[in-house]
């Protein structure tokens, strides 16, 4: 892979990765309500997702997305159904102190992975970069593994910035109405994530 279709790849990777959708409003709320250590095993999952659906992929099975509409139909309308479904437990979380030791538990690992599988962004995310930026013949392999370093690499750095917003956010939510406050925005950005399945 030439150094130009390198940072080409890397650039597309990172926006995708850093731009608002509901990885990162699911990591931001963890990062605020449970700190930075326990959200790690949601950011692990969500990681470990976002690789395999680049693995699915890369051996064609996105392509079933395209030939048959209404495969891709029934995902979108689940993918809707599950944020709505998280932006209503975020909305609707009790008040919890972050200096306490009973606080509840973040998403688990395998929520965050699970999730990948209706979160549209994540195929965008798989198959734009496995038909843009993948070669053909006998160098298909050896760029895949580079696409897969890259998405790595980028999910983990934009999922620890992410989580670190998270965290100090959290720091600022001393009292109840600061907690609720947030908790509402956040549900209402990862619901707002929903009109954007429809939209392509």
């Amino acid at each position: 892979m030439t150094a130009g279709l390198l940072f080409s790849l890397s650039t597309f990777m990172f926006i995708s990765a850093i731009t608002p959708g509901p990885n990162n409003m699911l990591i931001t709320t963890a990062g605020a309500n449970f700190g930075f250590r326990r959200s790690l095993t949601l950011l692990l999952g969500i990681i470990l997702g976002m690789q395999t659906i680049l693995l699915l992929s890369a051996c064609g099975v996105a392509a079933l997305l395209l030939v048959y509409p209404a495969v891709h139909t029934g995902l979108k309308v689940l993918g809707s159904l599950y944020l709505l479904w998280l932006a209503w437990k975020t909305v609707t979380s009790r008040y919890k102190q972050l200096n306490t030791k009973s606080l509840g538990t973040p998403l688990k690992g395998y929520q965050g992975w699970l999730l990948q599988f209706l979160n549209p962004k994540a195929w965008m995310m798989g198959l734009g970069s496995i038909s843009s930026y993948s070669l053909a013949g006998d160098l298909y392999i050896h760029s895949i593994l580079v696409i897969s370093v890259v998405m790595l690499l980028s999910n983990i750095s934009t999922g620890i910035i992410w989580l670190h917003l998270g965290v100090m956010i959290g720091r600022l939510l001393k009292n109840r109405t600061a907690w609720f406050i947030f908790n509402i925005v956040m549900g209402l950005l990862t619901a707002a994530c929903v009109p954007l399945i429809w939209v392509n």
